[in-house]
């Protein structure tokens, strides 16, 4: 009976001075590529060989080749042997040939002298380079051995090499953790055990450990807590799988809104509204009681709390200060910086805008390089099939939610494909053009009437004596505007019917263009009714506060009207073709009309943050409520888009509108408003002033004719504040930026056209040297017909 092979390394020890510290030379790293290469070498011409054992010599054939699948070309033995030298060849390797190479690793860590080359090794104890191949492996003992071998080596080196040489290996945790417990010196082993036997902590470490782990296992907790209380924790996943991109941009562009809210409100609460409250003025008069008419309203007893403008004093607030409440200023104490009210009000909502603006263009430039940035689509649908799962979901629930995002997935891609393989004629396009015509002229005429109709009521609510804003008559304009807003949305989308579009990407842009063309116009007519109109109608009155309930009455008018049509334009609708017409056709989800909804709400938003500072906090609680409310209405009410398609773009587009449009709207009003509009007179921190903007400039003065300690502050006032050119630079600094993005982006575009055409050409190359290979083989087969090639292996010699 064979005895087991055994391998004998005659190699020389030496001195364990500084083995730890040395690593292996180039020389050495050389060294073992070449004896690889030639070990890949044999080993391919072994495969080959074995190969030709298993085939018939034919008559007249002097090369013999292997088969092939139908289909592929049959190449001969010379062009395999090439093919099996090549590295993409000899990635995968077995276990037996990873323990090996780490073998061989630990081996010049320990820097011997003199070791042998791979090629005078056995070929028995060699690893095995074939694809994840363990036919070639002579015997499990062999394993075993090199595995001991390597255990061996490894208890030779130190802690720190044992341990990394471990960690670095691509094994599994139980071939790693085997091999850490085999390579313990028996001293380790001894101690470990002692240790177990006597118990490794004393009572106080142990509950030392007990509280630490006990407070990590609270803090995750927490986090998981806070992770689970977000509303799109599931239901975005859920939303994407069942109803696609398109319907999901909606919901991922309110959970944008939701953040750039937050982000306002933090520093409302923190410098104004905080602050305010701890120093709360004298009231004017008596106060109001709750009567909950002010939840629609917005006045009465609103009007006297931090809701609004004309609560906040114009006093300099300090802590030591209990009188001069109405203009008087306290004593400033030396070297210290009074709180003045109107100057912090007037920076903390400028500081607010600012920071929203930056947050703004950055997410709009990220969204764009995000979007944008493949530049084409080739190839996505095999990775949508072949790269899309994801292996760690474990839970019913999930697997299925993540089936139908693939399945929906494949759809949108589907059909974008197929739209851009079925042109129109010459014919149906001029006809297409006449009916966009004519329904872009019933759009813009709709608007127009709209924006009179807006603009003549305004005028007749001018003409009524005002009532305080305290009746429910002070709904009357809001409730206009939301009807007016309603019907030309439901306009406009029977327009989009008849139109009949194509492309349902060109269909939902249509529509958002003519909302947002009518929502900016009606939105445009107010705002000079309440700058141009209210402020002369109301001189001796607040009219800050008024603007400011009056940009309330808009919000809460347009949530309900939200609301009445989710009620009665998706549910009563799904009702009325289940039970009466025996349909089961349920209504789509209108993405352009609900995202101009949330424009026009966060542009309320941005309008009256001037004079309601905490109407970002209304906005917060009307965002996360309407995601329920949606969420719940597109679910059981709801289907999928008949027409499935990629929204690939839509979150940059959304974003554009909220900038352009939206934001740089409310930032032109509220500029003029504190530039030219001369404030109250009779409340606010502004009524001694005729113009907001004067506040900065008369505590400039102030602390110049101090002479405090802050005299840079006046020098950064001057030139950050009243020098127009710092404007016009930071203005010219954001174009520069998302001029730069939109540039990188097309380079980066580009290149990887570039690249892709490069690596066709590699193949088309590869291909070519095979085919050439091949041919020049044959010929050399050919002009060679009485050879013939036999390959054998020759037994094992028998061991006594």
């Amino acid at each position: 009976m064979a005895k087991p092979l055994a391998l004998a390394f005659d190699v020389p020890e030496t001195t364990g001075g500084d083995e730890d510290s040395l690593e292996p030379s180039p020389y050495e790293e050389s060294e073992v590529h070449d004896s690889f290469h030639q070990l890949i070498q044999e080993q391919s011409l072994r495969v080959a060989e074995e190969g030709l054992e298993l085939l018939s010599l034919g008559p007249g054939r002097g090369d013999q080749t292997l088969p092939r699948p139908e289909g592929a070309p049959v190449l001969s033995t010379a062009t395999l042997r090439i093919l099996a030298s090549m590295p993409s060849r000899t990635i995968g390797r077995s276990r037996g040939a990873i323990i090996s190479q780490y073998y061989n690793r630990t081996v010049r860590l320990r820097r011997r002298s003199s070791r042998p080359l791979l090629g005078n090794v056995v070929r028995s104890a060699r690893p095995s380079l074939r694809l994840y191949d363990l036919e070639l492996d002579p015997t499990i003992l062999e394993e075993d051995e090199k595995r001991s071998l390597l255990v061996k080596e490894l208890q030779g080196l130190s802690v720190a090499q044992r341990d990394h040489m471990v960690r670095n290996m691509p094994l599994s945790l139980g071939e790693k953790r085997w091999l850490r417990e085999k390579s313990w010196s028996p001293k380790v082993k001894r101690r470990d055990q002692q240790g177990r036997r006597r118990g490794a902590f004393s009572c106080c470490s142990r509950l030392r450990y007990t509280c630490m782990l006990a407070l990590h296992s609270l803090g995750l907790a927490l986090l998981s807590g806070l992770y689970a209380a977000r509303p799109w924790r599931y239901a975005l996943k859920q939303i994407g799988g069942q109803f696609g991109s398109s319907v999901l941009s909606y919901f991922l562009f309110l959970k944008t809104l939701l953040a750039f809210n937050t982000l306002m409100l933090l520093p409302l609460l923190a410098f104004l509204v905080g602050v305010q409250a701890a120093f709360p003025p004298d009231p004017a008069g008596p106060v109001p009681t709750f009567s909950g008419l002010e939840l629609l309203t917005g006045g009465g007893w609103f009007t006297h709390t931090v809701m609004y403008y004309g609560y906040y004093s114009n006093t300099t607030l300090r802590q030591s200060c209990a009188s001069a409440r109405e203009g008087g200023l306290c004593s400033p104490r030396l070297g210290s910086l009074p709180y003045n009210m109107p100057l912090a009000y007037l920076f903390t909502v400028g500081a607010a805008f600012f920071i929203t603006c930056i947050v703004l263009v950055y997410s709009m430039s990220h969204s764009f390089g995000e979007s944008y940035r493949v530049g084409s689509t080739k190839g996505i649908h095999a990775l949508t099939v072949f790269c899309s799962w994801d292996y760690k979901v474990t839970q019913k629930r999930a697997s299925r939610v993540q089936q139908d995002s693939i399945r929906t997935q494949l759809k949108e891609l589907l059909a974008e494909w197929q739209l851009r393989k079925r042109p129109r004629s010459v014919c149906g396009q001029l006809r297409q053009v006449v009916v966009l015509g004519l329904g872009w002229l019933l759009c813009l005429g709709s608007t127009v009437g709209c924006t009179v109709a807006v603009l003549t009521f305004s005028e007749t609510m001018i003409q009524r004596p005002a009532s305080g804003g305290q009746g429910l008559e002070m709904l009357a304009l809001p409730l206009v505007v939301s009807v007016l807003n309603l019907v030309a949305s439901y306009l406009f989308r029977g327009l989009a019917a008849l139109e009949r579009h194509d492309s349902p990407v060109l269909e939902v842009y249509m529509a958002i263009c003519r909302n947002l063309i009518l929502k900016m116009a009606v939105l445009g007519v107010l705002c000079y009714h309440w700058l141009g109109r209210r402020v002369a109608a109301l001189q001796d009155q607040c009219w800050e506060d008024f603007v400011g309930q009056e940009l309330y009455r808009f919000m809460v008018v347009d949530f309900i009207f939200v609301l009445l049509d989710s009620l009665f334009g998706e549910l009563v609708w799904r009702l009325i073709s289940e039970k009466k017409l025996k349909t089961g056709q349920k209504p789509e989800f209108d993405i352009a009309r609900n995202v101009l909804d949330l424009i026009y709400g966060q542009t309320l938003t941005w309008l009256g943050v001037l004079f309601s500072p905490l109407l970002p906090a209304v906005q917060i609680l009307r965002l996360l409520l309407l995601f329920y409310i949606k969420k719940t209405s597109l679910i059981a009410n709801c289907q999928a888009p008949g027409r499935p398609w990629l929204a690939s773009h839509m979150t940059t587009v959304f974003l554009t509108l909220l900038c352009f449009p939206s934001f740089l709207g409310a930032a032109v009003f509220l500029c003029y408003a504190v530039w030219q509009v001369r404030p109250s007179s009779t409340c606010g921190p502004f009524r001694t002033l005729n113009t907001m903007y004067e506040a900065g400039t008369v505590w400039v003065r102030r602390l110049e004719h101090a002479g405090s300690g802050a005299s840079w502050l006046p020098w950064l006032h001057h030139f950050l504040v009243e020098n127009t050119f710092f404007l016009f630079l930071v203005s010219a600094l954001l174009l520069a930026v998302i001029y730069l993005n939109i540039q990188v982006v097309k380079g980066q575009r580009k290149v990887i056209c570039l690249l892709k055409e490069q690596i066709r050409n590699e193949g088309e190359d590869k291909i070519f040297l095979i085919n050439k290979l091949h041919s020049v083989y044959e010929e050399e087969g050919m002009s060679r017909p009485g050879r013939t090639q036999e390959a054998t292996i020759p037994p094992a010699a028998p061991e006594d």
